[in-house]
């Protein structure tokens, strides 16, 4: 602790510390200790955050735009691709350049990765690129003319167009895919063909349906966290332990479960056909569809919505009701007008952790959605593990953090994050 007692100095007329130093480098260098005492505190949880989650985004914004695949297989062709023009004949240096590289690339067994890499440009060269390189030790010059006799695709110029993409490691080409566009060799995006345009309905559908899922928690979340907030603490307790049961139970198991009431000889149904709302032969479909994700969805992520809720109501005073009815107002007038804007903490809170949750949501969709079903982390998933594009994965990731970023810029804007509490 920093000694306080000063004195002043007779002929500067200065405050000086008990050690003689003048009280305001004193206070400054304690500042400073204090300071750096409180960083040396928080530097673990810096370096957790850094680790587990910048880093990590970091690295998933920059293999959006990296793929280094071709450059690193085909070193010699690669710089002669990227300085091609793109709209001009080949020539029969480029020729020779990819044959000597597709000698090696099989010797060291990266072919398949550079006709892979090649294919994401254009569809159908992966096997063209495997079956030259099996005849490319035979070849001899001129080059160009051996390809063509090979195959008659090297002598269509979109081939060696998609080559020069793929030979340039920092490329928008995996952006431009996941906004249905596609990056030509010339530097220009155009629209991607119709039966290939899939991926920014699937960002709208994904938003509406996270949309969807917190307003369906709002609805069913706000009178249960009301009744828990003002009902007496017993029975508030016991519907607290009915809010938190799920989180006792794996979202595998829950997932599952639904599945065994939504399928058409599953619970729903059958109780919808003891009461007479529909019949044996008309029976709903209410699995594998938009319709059961979203039930599901709803059910998952109801206790986020209720927590925040009931954190916030239970911090209301009941006099600021009761006030509002002695001066006049109607019990629904009183409701809101006076408690229902204090909630709105809550509501914000609980809105956007739904929202966010949902954005993201993977295993509810796959197991409930069917192909109706399907959201944009489906994909995203499908490209890291299935056709192993991870760069359109990255890039489709990284397209959906900047959406949830957005609208969190834009509900700071229009409501104030100030305005959101979790308690």
């Amino acid at each position: 602790m920093t000694d306080v007692t000063h004195f002043r100095d007779e002929k500067t007329g200065l405050l000086l510390a008990s050690d003689g130093t003048p009280l305001k480098t004193k206070l400054r260098q304690s500042l400073k200790t204090s300071r750096r005492r409180a960083f040396l505190l928080v530097a673990p949880l810096l370096l957790f955050i850094m680790a587990s989650f910048v880093i990590p985004i970091l690295g998933l914004l920059w293999q959006g735009v990296s793929n280094a695949t071709y450059e690193e297989s085909m070193p010699r062709s690669a710089p002669i691709m990227r300085a091609w023009d793109g709209s001009s004949a080949p020539t029969e240096e480029m020729a020779a350049a990819i044959v000597a590289d597709m000698i090696d690339a099989r010797k060291a067994k990266t072919i398949g990765k550079v006709a892979t890499r090649v294919n994401r440009e254009e569809s159908g060269t992966r096997s063209l690129f495997t079956k030259t390189a099996r005849r490319a030790a035979k070849m001899e010059a001129p080059f160009l003319p051996a390809l063509e006799k090979v195959n008659k695709k090297w002598t269509e110029l979109e081939t060696w167009q998609a080559i020069k993409i793929a030979a340039t490691s920092m490329t928008p080409a995996f952006y431009a895919a996941a906004v249905d566009m596609k990056y030509t060799a010339e530097g220009e995006f155009v629209p991607q063909s119709e039966e290939r345009q899939i991926y920014v309905s699937l960002f709208v559908k994904t938003i509406v349906v996270a949309g969807g899922v917190m307003l369906c928690c709002l609805l069913l979340g706000y009178p249960v966290a009301y009744l828990m907030a003002h009902l007496p603490a017993k029975t508030s307790n016991l519907l607290m332990i009915l809010v938190l049961l799920p989180f006792w139970t794996s979202l595998l198991v829950r997932t599952t479960a639904w599945i065994a009431m939504l399928q058409a000889q599953g619970v729903l149904n059958d109780l919808f056909v003891f009461i007479g709302i529909t019949n044996d032969d008309a029976r709903f479909s209410l699995i594998y569809n938009m319709t059961g994700t979203v039930i599901a969805m709803t059910h998952i992520l109801l206790p986020f919505m209720i927590l925040p809720l009931y954190s916030v109501m239970r911090a209301i005073p009941p006099s600021h009701v009761r006030a509002a009815k002695s001066l006049g107002a109607t019990n629904w007038t009183a409701f809101w007008r006076v408690y229902f804007p204090a909630t709105v903490p809550g509501i914000g809170a609980g809105g956007l952790l739904v929202f966010i949750l949902a954005i993201g949501y993977y295993i509810t969709p796959a197991l409930v959605g069917g192909q109706d079903g399907q959201l944009i982390s489906n994909f995203i998933a499908y490209h890291m593990q299935r056709s192993l594009n991870w760069s359109l994965a990255a890039a489709l990731g990284g397209i959906l953090l900047a959406i949830v970023l957005f609208l969190y810029w834009l509900y700071d804007r229009i409501v104030g994050i100030d305005n959101m509490k979790l308690g």
